[in-house]
């Protein structure tokens, strides 16, 4: 089953905002046995809308529109459909009853008369009502091809995806299962790994396939199959999983959608009753950033520091002056202290530190652009590394944060 994706909206030709929208609903629609064909970004524009719709029709058997559905004079999805359907929009009593609600309950305003034409639908049109939102999504056919409109806001569609678009999906097709199950590996890269594992690649079977996914100092592994027999496809591809994960153990971390690194260290941390802190110089609070994005946390997470001044780490930090004179600011030495000292600072078990010059200019340090040094302290002492990871920022801070998750993993496992 083939699926095409259409994006509408300048705002994305632009660069304005990223199309999130296509990447998660690629990733939901594989699950369920779609291969997306293609995906399209096009402007607010009757002609080019139209020319995509009509495109789209030739190619797939499930056509995905997001965006256009605001209430504002741009947006022109709605009256393209009821044209490309030869059909005329009328007006959907739940959408608009939907729509009092909102305004009155947590706007507290009356609605405008373009909010109120949100509530204009083609009249073939299933409507499936948007509860996060005030424009309702569509579910539309034409010589055989469904057609699903949904708003552009993602949360918003994310829903309607979900829990709305996605179970009348499987009800409609037939469909072939597709199973993915990715391993996450931190500490080698992708050619080392596939020398370790090279005849056993080689021994797949056909219809199993591999994939390296690098990215900033750690590799997913993906193993990938497809059938009609969904039961016998997921226990041979587990069981490969299975042989990989053993002839990986020392870098494995865990299964994507089931666990993260951070979540490993988590559960780590609850199961020892000791907790974690931060302090982050270069990479400016990316390590809690990515800590915080899930839930839970408090149970081992104290807290975060960000000194990035070099005057921060002696005030408030309370690392030595004289470390930082005699060593440098970005060396070993001072992310040993920063560690030590924030372990102090927020009584945590254990900390993370960073220090280094992610660049482009040196600022205080007088290293290489792309030098970094991490520090974990813990109960049984203080290690540190030193590296260097090249002259693009925003590799630097990424492989800085991963190789800093990469380290702690590795000595909260010691316990």
């Amino acid at each position: 089953m083939l699926a095409e994706i259409i994006t509408i909206g300048d705002e994305i030709l632009i660069g304005q905002i990223v199309d999130t929208n296509s990447a998660f609903i690629s990733q939901q629609l594989n699950k369920i046995g779609f291969q997306v064909y293609q995906i399209t970004s096009i402007q607010d524009d009757r002609k080019h809308i139209l020319t995509a719709l009509e495109e789209a029709k030739q190619r797939a058997n499930l056509v995905l529109v997001t965006g256009g559905l605001g209430p504002t004079k741009d947006d022109i999805t709605k009256q393209c459909f009821s044209e490309f359907l030869n059909d005329e929009l009328v007006e959907d009593a739940s959408t608009l009853a939907h729509l009092h609600e909102l305004f009155e309950k947590y706007f507290q305003k009356t609605p405008t008369e373009g909010n109120l034409k949100q509530a204009l639908v083609p009249s073939k049109a299933e409507v499936l009502l948007n509860e996060h939102g005030t424009a309702p999504g569509m579910w539309m056919e034409k010589d055989g091809v469904i057609f699903v409109s949904m708003p552009g806001v993602p949360y918003e569609m994310k829903h309607l995806l979900t829990n709305k678009v996605l179970p009348k999906v499987m009800t409609k097709f037939d469909r072939p299962f597709i199973y993915h199950k990715t391993l996450l590996t931190y500490g080698l890269g992708e050619s080392t790994i596939a020398e370790r594992i090279v005849d056993w690649e080689e021994s797949l079977p056909r219809h199993i396939k591999l994939a390296y996914l690098p990215s900033f100092g750690r590799v997913r592994l993906r193993l990938s199959s497809k059938g009609m027999d969904e039961t016998l496809l997921n226990a041979e591809v587990d069981q490969k999983m299975e042989e990989l994960r053993a002839m990986l153990v020392d870098i494995a971390v865990g299964f994507e959608d089931e666990t993260s690194v951070v979540q490993r260290i988590g559960e780590k941390l609850v199961e020892q009753g000791k907790t974690l802190s931060l302090a982050e110089s270069c990479t400016g609070g990316a390590i809690a950033e990515e800590i915080t994005q899930h839930p839970g946390v408090s149970l081992f997470y104290r807290g975060s520091i960000i000194p990035y001044a070099t005057e921060l780490k002696t005030t408030i930090l309370g690392v030595d002056k004289a470390l930082i004179e005699t060593y440098n600011v970005v060396s070993l030495p001072v992310a040993e202290s920063m560690a030590v000292q924030a372990t102090k600072l927020f009584q945590s078990d254990y900390a993370i530190a960073t220090t280094g010059i992610a660049g482009p200019s040196k600022g205080d340090g007088e290293d290489e652009v792309g030098t970094v040094c991490i520090a974990i302290a813990g109960p049984e002492g203080v290690s540190s590394e030193k590296f260097l990871f090249g002259k693009v920022r925003e590799r630097v801070i990424r492989k800085s944060v991963n190789k800093a998750f990469e380290m702690l993993l590795k000595e909260i496992s010691k316990n």
